[in-house]
């Protein structure tokens, strides 16, 4: 199942794919402003079966202000897209990204951090 992985902000979504076997995760782009349009188009192009955001909770596993605001974010998404759109915990993708290193922007580095989590967990249930 190919998968979609997003790391929301209010400036800037990370954007990750996984493969077709649903088993290798890349970043993939960046979006600015209000993503909604721009995700469903990427959603028909790479065929994606499935959308996941990563939902930033505090340390202590709690939804403060920017998990409330991500999740309006997923409402919108859900009413907007045809495939599922499921949240998936982020905490400490976006600190990975920034010593990983590489060619491919911070935050669609975070995203692809947030999909091989997510895809590791789903390998493990």
């Amino acid at each position: 199942m190919k998968v979609l992985a997003l790391d929301y902000g209010g400036a800037r979504t990370g954007v990750a794919v996984s493969d077709a076997t649903g088993t290798l995760a890349r970043p993939l782009t960046v979006l600015t402003g209000d993503a909604v349009g721009r995700v469903a188009e990427l959603v028909r192009e790479e065929e994606a079966e499935l959308v996941v955001v990563g939902l930033p909770l505090t340390l202590r596993g709690e939804k403060g202000a920017q998990a409330r605001t991500t999740e309006g974010f997923v409402g919108r998404l859900r009413a907007a897209l045809d495939v599922p759109v499921e949240t998936y915990d982020e905490r400490f993708t976006t600190a990975l990204a920034g010593r990983g290193g590489g060619r491919a922007p911070e935050d669609a580095r975070a995203a692809a951090h947030l999909l091989e989590g997510y895809l590791a967990r789903r390998e493990a249930t």
